[in-house]
């Protein structure tokens, strides 16, 4: 299936997890915890605050050469929002800034080559959130100690605090 026709399926709409496509247009499915939402919530508010030029979304479809993959939270800067504009369907590169949650859903090997996919569409970095809340940050030549395009973000988000 082509992702305009995942996206507006009428059997497809409101499902409680999040879909994304194989290389060979299969839909795949991966049902999302209550706890990796608000880590969802909590990363792309953060970066709202950290930055006011740019775009956060949730949920960002990016088609990659194994499918459309869709990122718990991306950023883009405005040089990208100038190129690419906001896409109806899904985005043809990838935003400078990817996060990924993982979940009991993701597995390690399918999240390490969602962050290959990313930089291969021209990702700047990817963080990846563990089920703790403790945040890991990448480049396209590997861990970095903390994130190049927001060195201030936290490298653990604490869900549990009031």
């Amino acid at each position: 299936m082509e992702w305009r026709e995942v996206i507006e399926h009428p059997s497809l709409k409101d499902l409680p997890f999040k879909i994304e496509t194989n290389e060979w247009g299969k839909i795949m499915m991966a049902p999302a915890s209550d706890a990796h939402g608000i880590y969802q919530t909590e990363i792309a508010t953060l970066l709202k605050g950290m930055r006011k030029e740019g775009k956060v979304s949730t949920e960002c479809p990016i088609k990659t050469s194994k499918g459309t993959k869709v990122a718990d939270v991306a950023w883009r800067s405005a040089r990208f929002l100038k190129k690419h504009g906001v896409k109806k369907v899904e985005l043809p590169e990838s935003p400078e800034l990817i996060v990924e949650i993982e979940s009991p859903s993701n597995t390690g090997p399918e999240l390490e080559e969602k962050r290959v996919l990313y930089f291969e569409k021209g990702a700047k970095e990817f963080w990846l959130c563990d089920e703790d809340g403790n945040i890991r940050f990448f480049n396209s030549r590997g861990e970095l100690k903390k994130s190049e395009l927001f060195g201030e973000f936290p490298a653990h988000i604490d869900i549990e605090a009031t």
